[in-house]
């Protein structure tokens, strides 16, 4: 590869990585920008693997990055996906409670989705059967402004624009350390070294990697999560008309297990959460004996599993029987046909936790010299994505003076 010398580097060619690239190309006007996925193809991994749903903004903590970038971002999203003639829609989805418990957590979740700015509706079990007609709770809430998108779309729009810019997007380039030299960096990659005055990390996956092999410390790990997803199949699946959704533990950055009808018109029952045994284990016996190790020997990790072993065991158990995965699926439309469901997809969460076992909830950004390393961007990333990339391309602008 040749080394003359770019401007901003971006490594990850996931839809964040993109919409930072594309907004690079706004901020630094006449700057070389070039993306640099490890992939042969873009969006090859959270960004095509996820349940496809532009969050608006109701979990996340007042303030969070989450919260702000969710919020604006599940407008800016449906904007550009009408703008690019992008598939979405905005159809909107139930929480449902369906015990005494989660009724208190439910109005937990309503308070704080006001206080992000995002509408909601509290419901009586007739109203949401008005909803979702098969849906069983003791109270819900509706909430409108979610919706639907082709993520991946998205992505490979986000490039074209980048492109368009006069922008680099090089797939099946492994960017494998960075060097800081006089003038930026000197980017080791798979296919040769390229210099940079900027280096932007936005692996994914890899994030944490790629952060400490660039000099930065990142004081996380990042854990992959599988999350497995069962395709229900008519007569059931016509049970389900949009989005329904539990109420999420508090303990945990998970959603549960949740029935979403997709874009295509499929339904979905899933994810579960397992903690997986390679970065890119999409499938249960996929084993990495170098990620093992990382986890074996980051102190954080013995920590989550001392502290949380007992619904890790749930997880796991709803994994290896679709009895079990059923039933939490049944907990919001009972009249599912176990029959009915069958093995689906599967993602893979990138999920960074720190040394006391903390399951990090925010996203975080890890600033070096000439250098900013995005190192957690779990769900809603996808959703957030124009607004993560407008945040990191504003920091590398005032790194230029621009």
């Amino acid at each position: 590869m040749s080394t003359a010398r770019i401007d901003v580097v971006v490594v990850g060619g996931g839809i964040v990585g993109l919409a930072t690239a594309q907004a690079l190309t706004v901020r630094l006007t006449g700057a070389s920008v070039v993306v640099l996925d490890k992939e042969p193809t873009l969006a090859a991994h959270q960004t095509s693997h996820n349940s496809g749903i532009l969050h608006a903004g109701i979990y996340y903590q007042p303030g969070s990055l989450k919260a702000l970038l969710a919020v604006e971002g599940c407008e800016k999203m449906a904007e550009f996906c009408t703008e690019h003639g992008i598939a979405h829609d905005r159809c909107g989805k139930l929480v449902v409670a369906t015990n005494d418990t989660e009724r208190t957590r439910l109005a937990g979740v309503a308070e704080r989705a006001r206080a992000n700015g995002v509408t909601v509706a509290e419901l009586s079990p007739g109203e949401a059967g008005e909803l979702e007609a098969h849906v069983r709770c003791v109270a819900a809430l509706h909430v409108p402004s979610t919706g639907r998108a082709d993520f991946a779309a998205v992505a490979r729009t986000l490039a074209e624009d980048v492109r368009a810019a006069s922008g680099t997007v090089r797939t099946g380039v492994e960017a494998l350390r960075g060097t800081p030299t006089a003038g930026g960096w000197r980017i080791a990659t798979s296919k040769g070294p390229l210099d940079a005055r900027f280096l932007v990390g936005c692996a994914g996956l890899h994030s944490d990697r790629l952060a400490r092999r660039s000099g930065s410390d990142p004081r996380t790990l990042i854990l992959p999560f599988r999350g497995e997803y069962l395709e229900v199949s008519e007569p059931s699946a016509s049970l389900v008309k949009g989005l329904i959704y539990p109420v999420p533990d508090p303990r945990f950055p998970f959603l549960g297990v949740h029935l979403t009808r997709g874009l295509d018109g499929r339904v979905h029952a899933g994810p579960n959460a397992i903690l997986a045994l390679a970065r890119e284990g999409y499938r249960r016996h996929e084993v990495s004996a170098r990620d093992v190790l990382s986890m074996a020997v980051w102190p954080g990790t013995a920590r989550l599993v001392a502290r949380y072993w007992r619904p890790g065991l749930a997880e796991l158990a709803r994994s290896l029987s679709r009895r079990r995965f059923t039933e939490a699926a049944r907990q919001l439309v009972p009249d599912l046909d176990a029959a009915d469901l069958s093995s689906g997809t599967a993602g893979v969460r990138a999920q960074a936790v720190d040394r006391s076992g903390g399951l990090v909830d925010d996203f975080t950004l890890v600033e070096g010299e000439r250098s900013l390393h995005l190192v957690n961007a779990p769900s809603p990333a996808a959703t957030a994505a124009l607004g993560i990339g407008e945040l990191v391309a504003g920091r590398v602008a005032e790194a230029f003076g621009s």
